[in-house]
């Protein structure tokens, strides 16, 4: 949401991250199983012709049979369950009546909060066929999802992620969204410590057990220059390129991490009808 936007540049000191034990891992492995179930959903419900309304129903009414509440929804205004991000849409996007067309990508955002704990992840979803320019984009982000996830580990820091996620994107001539970012959570939406998808010497955390948080690099084919619409949520590409998002929520663990939002069906990246 609004408060991922960078702004750690100039940061003097950075808020000391929460720490968290075996009851706090419990609870975000269940607030976050719930939250992979509920985009497994999305996602197979995702086709031509289905309107993002429809699919921010479908999450309201799964999380009210669950026990669980949409952190998104009227958080700071926010009138929605979901978020549905399409095409050049970088993140935000407000699910609508219009039905998705044939080729698009979109990009699926739920927090669900779960006996008081928060699980938040996105993911990717073809509708229908996808264009292998925006299949290959889809590709390169999880890719760089996964490395940035891989390089959280104790007596590492917060540049680690940065740097996995930026060298990886960019040798694949996509850029590195600079304007938003990932976050701690757990009991709170929103919390330190700030994940940056990119290498900022001015700020850099390091890694201790018992830290959870989010890694949710947006990748765009072309230049990184993002814009928010009128609506005051809605972030698109400035030259109109196609943008993509996975994310995950994770902790650090003694040896290394643990990904909180797998999906249950394995449905971790979409897959081209026509595959």
């Amino acid at each position: 949401m609004q408060q991922e936007q960078a702004t750690a540049q100039g940061t003097r000191r950075a808020p000391e991250p929460p720490i968290h034990g075996p009851e706090g891992f419990e609870g975000m492995r269940r607030a976050g199983r719930l939250t992979a179930e509920a985009l497994d959903l999305l996602m197979e419900a995702t086709q031509p012709g289905v309107t993002t309304e429809a699919l921010d129903k479908l999450a309201y009414e799964f999380a009210m049979d669950h026990g669980a509440y949409p952190a998104s929804l009227l958080y700071r205004g926010y009138p929605k369950s979901i978020c549905t991000s399409i095409n050049h849409v970088v993140c935000h996007g407000i699910p609508n009546d219009k039905p998705l067309r044939e080729g698009d990508i979109v990009n699926l955002d739920i927090c669900l909060i779960l006996d008081g704990w928060h699980g938040d992840s996105s993911r990717m979803a073809y509708v229908g066929e996808v264009p292998r320019k925006a299949q290959r984009l889809c590709e390169i982000t999880y890719e760089a999802l996964m490395r940035g996830v891989a390089a959280v580990k104790p007596g590492g820091s917060t540049n680690d992620i940065g740097r996995a996620i930026q060298t990886y994107a960019e040798s694949e001539r996509c850029s590195v969204v600079r304007d938003f970012c990932g976050h701690g959570l757990g009991r709170t939406y929103h919390d330190a410590p700030t994940i940056l998808h990119y290498v900022e010497a001015s700020y850099d955390v390091p890694f201790k057990p018992g830290q959870f948080f989010t890694v949710e690099p947006m990748i765009n084919l072309g230049r990184p220059a993002v814009k928010v619409l009128g609506d005051g949520w809605t972030a698109v590409t400035r030259d109109r390129s196609l943008s993509a998002q996975f994310e995950h929520t994770v902790g650090v663990t003694e040896t290394g991490v643990e990904i909180f939002t797998i999906s249950p069906k394995g449905l971790h990246q979409p897959v081209n009808p026509a595959a």
